[in-house]
């Protein structure tokens, strides 16, 4: 059996791992990339990517919906479940073939199969019935990301309990859901379904949907999905999940007593753990820990060569962390001293409208860790562009340190959330003071205003309030 040589070898091509192989390239080092499904992993495959263009269908059906506001009228309104499918399934396919451009481009060698450690240096990959390829590497990088994990004694058959891709992928569209799990994978699909008419009811162990968002942003956003349709139970305990030969019970538990609750599927969004079997971790001993691999902050493991980076090695699981980990692993390999990621400053977004994202500390965990604050909010009510596109649901809300003026956290919910956040996560990540940020000039109109406005808001100084 040949055994190629490379500098570095990164086993798992999502957005860490292909990442982290590209700029392996640009640092002059010889690199193999080993993936056993399609280059992007679930990311872009099963995750982020196609995730956004099913909720950008649903979006438009909502915009249809309020056609009437807009002066606009139209007769017998359909929409094809198969192509809405297709088409995020197309887009995904496009996406993964750039990544493989990307590959040859920076001269990348890819090699498709499953990897597993035969040692500190050494990785076999089995692909099919073909006889196993070996590769030696002196920097061995593990991107092999996570699944969906259940409740205990409740089995993810893919039919009837389905994971998150299954729920991207369906054949017919379920004229009703369940879904267990109010974070943000949860919350998008409930959002997707509901919006193309599927009765949707959403169950959370947390007193709360999203429950790491701020408490009185999620409130909000309760109230807005409650008003959309959605039904959602908040302190309710998953006992047990019952799929049947057409239906799926789920049977749960609340302050009122025990309920069951009947779908056509039920979709398990609980969060994931680390895929760290069959990789050969036992064989050369590497660390792990609750279903995740033990590194450190330049994502060495504790056996000398083998790296870890992404969602395999604990939260927060999102593919941008993920990149940024490739980043700073291979700068390390480099001897370039990068400095540590800042894992207080990486923003956090749902996708379904409104939109919910944040960066930092929730107004309870600045309180519990001793601050004193000065909290600044502004709605999007007043503000002339969210009245202009009728999306004036929603408010920023700025948490800063009293003494200091520093930024602690920053939470929209709204109408394009998730490209507001920005701003705010470079705030926070160069100690911008309340001040400084409503000090600097926004332009008008636009819906970051209320970024300004939550600013000046929290020194008794907005205007448009």
């Amino acid at each position: 059996m040949v055994e190629r040589a490379f500098d570095v070898a990164v086993v798992g091509g999502g957005p860490g791992g292909y990442t982290a192989a590209i700029r392996s390239a640009q640092l002059g080092f010889s690199t193999v990339i080993i993936e056993s499904e399609k280059l992007g992993g679930i990311c872009l495959n099963w995750g982020c990517i196609p995730t956004k263009a099913l909720l950008k269908n649903a979006e438009i059906l909502h915009a249809f919906k309020k056609a009437d506001e807009w002066g606009i009228s139209y007769d017998n309104l359909r929409f094809d479940f198969t192509k809405i499918i297709k088409r995020s399934r197309d887009i995904s396919d496009k996406i993964s073939k750039g990544v493989e451009y990307l590959m040859k481009k920076n001269k990348i060698e890819y090699i498709p199969g499953y990897g597993t450690l035969t040692g500190n240096e050494g990785i076999e990959i089995k692909s099919g019935a073909s006889a196993p390829e070996r590769v030696k590497a002196k920097h061995i990088i593990l991107a092999t990301g996570a699944r969906a994990r259940s409740i205990p004694g409740v089995a993810i058959d893919r039919k009837r309990v389905i994971s998150s891709t299954e729920a991207m992928n369906l054949q017919q569209q379920p004229k009703s859901m369940v879904v267990i799990g109010a974070g943000a994978i949860g919350i998008e699909f409930a959002y997707f379904y509901n919006a193309i008419g599927t009765k949707v009811t959403v169950v959370e162990m947390m007193p709360s949907i999203l429950p790491v968002e701020d408490a009185e942003l999620t409130k909000l956003m309760q109230t807005s999905f409650k008003k959309q349709g959605i039904e959602i139970l908040t302190g309710a305990k998953v006992e047990n999940v019952k799929p049947g030969a057409s239906d799926v019970a789920v049977i749960v538990s609340t302050n009122d007593g025990k309920r069951e609750l009947k779908g056509d599927v039920a979709l398990m969004a609980i969060g994931v753990q680390g895929n760290i079997e069959n990789v050969g971790l036992e064989k050369v001993g590497v660390v792990t820990e609750r279903n995740h691999i033990k590194v450190d902050t330049d994502y060495k493991t504790n056996v000398p060569g083998v790296y870890a980076i992404g969602d395999v090695i604990g939260p927060p699981w999102l593919a941008h962390v993920a990149s940024a980990e490739g980043i700073h692993c291979v700068e390390a390999i480099a001897g370039k001293n990068p400095e540590p990621i800042d894992y207080t400053s990486i923003p956090g977004c749902t996708y379904c409208q409104p939109q919910v994202a944040s960066v930092g500390l929730t107004e309870e965990k600045a309180r519990a860790e001793g601050h004193e604050l000065r909290i600044g909010r502004f709605p999007f009510r007043p503000l002339g562009k969210a009245v202009a596109i009728g999306e004036t649901e929603g408010m920023v809300k700025l948490i800063f340190d009293a003494k200091y003026g520093e930024l602690l956290g920053a939470h929209i919910m709204g109408s394009e959330a998730t490209e507001m956040i920005a701003e705010l996560v470079v705030a926070k990540r160069l100690e911008t003071t309340g001040k400084q940020l409503y000090h600097a000039v926004h332009a008008h109109p636009t819906l970051s205003e209320a970024v300004m406005e939550a600013a000046a808001a929290a020194y008794g100084e907005a205007i448009n309030i």
